[in-house]
């Protein structure tokens, strides 16, 4: 989670990271590829986002094949919409 995030209440957190864990609108404007790799949400009068990165391994540079766990480190950043 980003720092604006990490600055809430814990309590809320839990919640918005149980928004993420049952986020289910993806339709083609927001998930156009079909990964399912990218959310938005509102609560509480505010915009959050969540993505999901694909890394190498030593999570140093993109994986070269992000379909492969053997290859590939995926990382989940929850954020409010104005850090992005």
């Amino acid at each position: 989670m980003t720092a604006g995030v990490a600055a809430l209440s814990p309590s809320r957190v839990a919640l918005l990271w149980r928004r993420v864990a049952e986020f289910n609108e993806f339709d083609p404007d927001n998930d156009p590829y079909g990964e399912h790799d990218f959310g938005r949400f509102e609560q509480d009068g505010e915009s959050f986002f969540w993505k999901v990165d694909y890394y190498d391994k030593d999570v140093r540079f993109g994986s070269d094949d992000p379909a492969d766990p053997g290859v590939t480190t995926r990382v989940l950043t929850l954020m409010l919409a104005s850090e992005y």
